[in-house]
């Protein structure tokens, strides 16, 4: 078995089936053995020192939280506690709130996710996709009535009564490959990442499209390589904000680059021994640890 990436959760009962529950929800929201999970515009709570930082959690019999949230969504069970992440931002000063003051602080979910336990990451990505997706979501797509959050907090409906869309949750798939010609891995990097960052290559799959042949329309437009023998790998959610990226390896078949450089800022073939002797610095490192990024390149060097 492949161990889960950063951001899965394999154990978390999303309860898809009290989603619609009006009991069971009414219970929870006020049970000792639920957990809230806030989200300040866009960021976590967070605890701890900066060298071990955890979640922050608020218990359910606080009242404060029901006035406070401008939306609830019921993410799910482990063991005997149920998570629900709440939208907070509304609240002006977190620092100041008589609850929130002191348990922690919000931050960037990409700035601690490496340090986090995989459990706690994952339900905190969880936490901030579903928030993000309700804050974009408040008018119907279709009429531009406002919407209303329905099933837990899993779906929105239209509020206007000639149209009634449902409206779901929106992940966008990407496709994400390490590609290789036997020894050799192919690396490129973008001009907004940190000094020295290359990654394998990444992109959109688009309608009507596998994403085997997604794999291969990406590193031929970025990097004019020609690709076969591609092999799905893993997969991982990517909240950053709604992306679910498909991990694959592929052979590739050419080896002359051409780099398209509104997407790249330069590419190029790395042999698999200089980067098991390389150490990470401004002139050439790894991609971030908790990126699926890293997992593909880990696991292809530790093969051969």
């Amino acid at each position: 078995m492949l161990r889960p990436n950063f951001y899965v959760h394999p154990s978390l009962d999303r309860a898809g089936r009290f989603r619609r529950d009006a009991e069971w929800i009414a219970r929870i929201t006020v049970s000792e053995h639920t957990r809230i999970l806030p989200v300040w515009q866009g960021r976590n709570l967070i605890a701890g020192p900066p060298e071990a930082p955890h979640v922050a959690m608020v218990p359910a019999t606080e009242a404060w939280w029901r006035s406070a949230a401008a939306e609830t969504v019921m993410l799910g069970i482990d063991g005997d506690v149920t998570y629900l992440a709440v939208d907070v931002s509304g609240v002006a000063d977190p620092a100041a709130d008589p609850v929130l003051a002191g348990m922690g602080s919000f931050l960037d979910l990409r700035a601690v996710g490496p340090l986090l336990p995989h459990d706690e990451g994952a339900l905190l990505a969880y936490a901030r996709g579903m928030v993000w997706w309700h804050s974009r979501h408040r008018f119907c797509g279709v009429c531009g009535s406002p919407t209303a959050s329905s099933d837990a907090g899993h779906r929105r409906d239209c509020t206007n009564p000639d149209c009634r869309t449902q409206h779901f949750p929106r992940t966008d798939p990407a496709v994400i490959m390490l590609i290789h010609d036997g020894d050799r891995v192919l690396l490129g990097r973008q001009k907004v990442w940190p000094p020295g960052m290359h990654s394998v290559l990444a992109g959109f799959l688009e309608p009507g499209e596998s994403l085997e042949d997604a794999v291969k329309r990406e590193v031929l437009e970025e990097a004019g390589i020609r690709v076969d023998d591609v092999r799905y790998h893993s997969s991982q959610p990517w909240p950053f904000p709604q992306s679910l990226m498909v991990g694959f390896t592929g052979r590739a078949v050419t080896a002359e680059l051409q780099v398209d450089q509104d997407e790249l800022e330069s590419a190029a073939w790395f042999e698999r021994n200089w980067l098991r002797r390389h150490v990470d610095d401004e002139s050439f490192r790894l991609p971030r640890r908790d990126s699926i990024a890293r997992r593909l390149l880990e696991d292809w060097l530790a093969e051969g």
